[in-house]
């Protein structure tokens, strides 16, 4: 459990919490030498100086989906959001996953309480799609994906389970400068990925010095969350140096209720109660793990000549979570639901073992060598764990991502030319755990081993803007990129993974005379492996690596006052599968000032990573509350082929998208974005294959599964057609001394899955991928400011959602739908001294959640505890907002 420092808790209540008034600085620009965009959100804008005018937001410069350098909001042939940084800073989350759900309307993750890796690695949706087909930057510079694969089941990864996308944790949000967030396909311009968009963060390069320090908690009274940031900045003729830093420290919150087997425990054993796990909590938790970690950023530029520079930005992060596991229970009992059926609550198998230790004598004709003798000298996993156990599960992530580059302009000619190193690291342990094979012997904590994703990227740009007698300059740009990634695997503790002597049955023998022995039963053979986790063998260890070679072109240009138009194309070869050719289309045309039309089309891909390919895992998962081993194994090994596994290929799509401008009034900007992504050879995780005797007898490479157990392996196999609207609006006006701010963005998303291979994608995945996001999303804005004082209020609306494979299904229908939701959040802050703004709120101010589970033919409430058998109370994924409740807090920024 994580604990605090007093000079932690301290330091973060001495710089309580406040809300973010201050405009930051523009952050770097994009590929070229294209200049940053201004601080402005088109989702909801920052606040303006009160002694400016109302601004007009649509002039805010757009640096994403375009090489040029004078495209705004309101003539951006692409629809674009630009979120400032006013606004993700003033987000109680210390995660920048939390701060942009809270954002941008098509954004969706789930909670993960409970995930294996995933809880430590959150994969993220962007209009339902994965998040590895959203290409992530920083400062235009491709963003380097996390070590980790998303290969847990259910619904908590439903939505990215198989992607291998970048983990943007480790950003901290008082480092952006702004976030443009492309709303169409543009793998054409900037490479695989691009599918569903791209975000990329401009890096502040502002002067001077801000503090930052929140302090919060749920209305529950848990999940103690503290937040101290500070950025520093310096700037003159030669340059700038921007450095940011951020510690964050969560606790732990708990929403379940304890299982009935632990509370038929407590009331048979009360001298023993108090060794139940987690104690005095549920024996399971299912709620927020606590975590703590520390997050930095360092951009900079280095003028070379007046119009040329050398830029190095970087970033470092390192987190620590520890997450509750499913409870083991030592003994079996019984429990009465709400129909009135009596049902069992079985001990985990390994404390119904009696482990024998007296080996058979030697030379002893009727006791063979490897059998044991059924007497008294024996082992029971009750004497280690008298109330049952509960795993944790310890992951600790590290991201280093660092670039360096030189760019600058001569004339109409601008070039930039840069390198990328990263590096993302997970290293996962475990304590509160046993390797059953190996009996009393058995370690109780092990070291799985570490996940290695490591990027080098190097990219040459160029644009130049040729006067051609047009309407404006047609801007000419190429470029090329070099990619190399390498995903490696080390091997964990010998016992992490390993079979021991009682991974096969005991044959036993009962002494009848001295010296004779008579055959008397066998004992259960007992799974390998640390219980819910495997670390990674020797045999299944190494390093895998593709390289990608790529080169594009594009042309830009005003025909006519009233009509742009854009064209790019791109090529990528890969040493693992070949080529790709990709190219996009799009323009605008303005009938009147206040009313324009864009579109575009274009082709996408995603290229299967390393990792996707070669990812070897073995977990613990369980069924009504049984226990078993369920493996993930490369395409290319014995395994998988001997499940019809074939190498993977491409992601292929095809993006539409059509939408409107609309600015009728001063200060109001109004885009509707209709958007088709046809997204066809998709990647995903097979359905399970259920493990028999037969095949571990075929594959003896079987065996960390054993029989009951499951394989999957990464296979092409389905289709899917996502389509939607994205509505904007913004509106600033003066009321009286007061400025008034409003904004409401909207999203509708539907996915169906068009075609599937049976094997892929089951009726509970087919329901998840089609409805666990909201099909409706609204968040709407309102801000009041007067002189020193500001209040902030956001109603957030979450249409209902499924959780299928959680939850089940009768002939294709969910067994429970999820109702929508209103959430609201609130937030008043004083600015005092000049330089002091404190800030008291609450998100999710009246305290809501997704609605309980309610019993259906695959979930049972019991009245003695009143939640599930394993504890739960709310959908385990926590839905689109998460089952935590409402969260309070005060912050304060010291801005010089």
């Amino acid at each position: 459990m994580i604990r605090y420092t007093t000079s932690t808790v301290a330091l973060a209540v001495a710089l309580l919490a406040g809300s973010a008034t201050f405009a930051a600085t523009p952050g770097s620009g994009q590929d070229g030498a294209a200049p940053a965009p201004a601080p402005a959100s088109a989702v909801q804008e920052s606040v303006p100086d009160a002694a400016s005018a109302t601004p007009e937001p649509s002039n805010d410069i757009v640096v994403l989906g375009t090489r040029r350098t004078d495209r705004t909001l309101a003539t951006s042939p692409s629809p674009v959001d630009v979120i400032s940084s006013a606004e993700l800073t003033s987000q109680p989350a210390a995660n920048m996953i939390d701060a942009l759900k809270n954002i941008v309307p098509s954004f969706y993750a789930g909670q993960n309480s409970i995930s294996d890796a995933s809880t430590f690695v959150r994969s993220p949706s962007l209009r339902g799609l994965s998040g590895d087909q959203v290409l992530v930057m920083i400062n235009g510079k491709r963003y380097n994906r996390s070590a980790l694969v998303q290969v847990y089941g259910g619904s908590d990864t439903g939505l990215g389970r198989g992607a291998q996308g970048p983990d943007i944790s480790a950003i901290p949000s008082l480092a952006i400068g702004n976030l443009q967030v492309l709303r169409e396909g543009a793998t054409a311009q900037y490479g695989s990925d691009a599918i569903a968009g791209v975000l990329n963060y401009g890096l502040r390069e502002d002067q001077g010095i801000e503090l930052v320090g929140r302090a919060g908690q749920y209305y529950a009274g848990d999940g103690e969350s503290y937040q101290i940031a500070g950025n520093a900045g310096v700037k003159g003729d030669w340059g700038f140096i921007n450095v940011t830093g951020e510690y964050v420290d969560e606790g732990q919150t708990s929403r379940g209720r304890t299982r009935p087997s632990a509370a038929n425990f407590a009331q048979n054993f009360p001298a023993l109660a108090n060794q139940l796990p987690n104690y005095p909590l549920p024996v399971q938790i299912w709620g927020n793990s606590p975590s703590h970690g520390f997050k930095s950023v360092y951009n900079s530029a280095i003028n070379v000549t007046d119009s040329s520079k050398i830029y190095v930005f970087a970033n470092y992060a390192q987190s620590k979570g520890n997450q509750s596991f499913n409870y083991r229970a030592s003994v079996s009992s019984t429990a009465v639901d709400t129909n009135g059926v009596v049902r069992n609550q079985g001990a985990n198998g390994a404390f119904n073992n009696t482990f024998f230790l007296t080996p058979c004598p030697t030379g002893n004709a009727t006791c063979p060598s490897g059998g044991f003798v059924r007497d008294g000298n024996t082992f029971r996993f009750g004497t280690l764990y008298p109330a049952g156990f509960t795993p944790r599960f310890v992951g600790k992530t590290q991201e280093v991502y660092g670039v360096l580059g030189y760019k600058g302009t001569s004339g109409a000619f601008s070039y930039d030319l840069s390198g990328t190193l990263a590096r993302n690291k997970l290293s996962l342990s475990m304590y509160d755990s046993a390797n059953f094979s190996y009996g009393p012997a058995t370690q109780t904590s092990f070291d799985f081993g570490d996940l290695i994703q490591k990027e080098t990227n190097f990219n040459a740009d160029f644009t130049y803007a040729a006067d051609l007698g047009l309407a404006a300059p047609l801007t000419i740009s190429a470029g090329g990129e070099f990619r190399k990634e390498t995903y490696e695997q080390t091997a964990g503790d010998t016992q992490s993974y390993a079979a021991g002597p009682y991974a096969i049955a005991q044959q036993l023998f009962t002494q009848t005379a001295p010296g004779v022995y008579v055959a008397s039963g066998t004992t259960a053979a007992q799974g390998v492996g640390a219980s819910g986790y495997a670390g990674t063998s020797p045999a299944t260890a190494g390093k895998f690596s593709q390289k990608a070679y790529a080169a594009y072109v594009g042309l830009e240009t005003d025909l006519t006052d009233a009509l742009t138009v854009g064209a790019a194309g791109r090529y990528e070869h890969y040493n693992t599968f070949g080529d790709a050719w990709v190219g996009k289309v799009n323009a605008l045309y303005k009938f009147a000032d206040a009313f324009s039309v864009r579109g575009s089309f274009g082709t996408g891909f995603h290229a299967p990573s390393p990792g996707q390919s070669n990812v070897s895992i073995v977990t613990t998962s369980f069924n009504n509350g049984v226990a078993f081993q369920a493996g993930t194994y490369p395409t290319n090994t014995a395994v998988a082929q001997y499940y019809g596994a074939s190498n993977l290929t491409p992601e292929k799509s095809t993006n539409y998208g059509l939408g409107f401008i609309l600015e009728p009034v001063r200060g109001m900007t109004v885009t509707v974005d209709g958007y088709r992504i046809n997204l066809r050879n998709r990647i995903g995780l097979t359905s399970p294959f259920i493990v028999t005797a037969a095949d571990l007898a075929a594959q003896p490479a079987l065996l960390p599964v054993g029989v009951g157990g499951q394989v999957q392996y990464f296979t092409n196999g389905f289709k899917t057609r996502t389509q939607g609207i994205d509505v904007v609006g913004t509106y600033r006006t003066r009321f009286s001394e007061a400025e008034l701010n409003f904004s409401l963005a909207y999203n509708y998303n539907d996915n169906k899955v068009t075609e599937f291979d049976a094997r892929v994608v089951g009726t509970a995945q087919l329901i998840d991928a089609e409805n666990l996001a909201p099909k409706h999303r609204v968040v709407f804005n309102a801000g009041w400011t007067l002189d020193n004082l500001s209040l902030n209020v956001r109603e957030n609306y979450y249409s209902s959602f499924t959780s299928a494979q959680d939850y089940g299904q009768t002939n294709g229908v969910p067994n429970q739908v999820f109702s929508g939701k209103f959430v609201t959040d609130l937030e008043l802050s004083y600015t005092f001294a000049e330089h002091f703004t404190v800030a008291v709120g609450a998100q999710n101010f009246t305290d809501e959640h997704p609605d309980r589970l309610k019993p259906t033919s695959t979930v049972q409430i019991y009245p003695l505890t009143g939640g599930t058998s394993d504890g739960q109370v709310y959908p385990r994924n926590g839905g689109p907002f998460g089952f935590n409740g409402g969260f309070y807090y005060t912050r304060l920024r010291v801005k010089y």
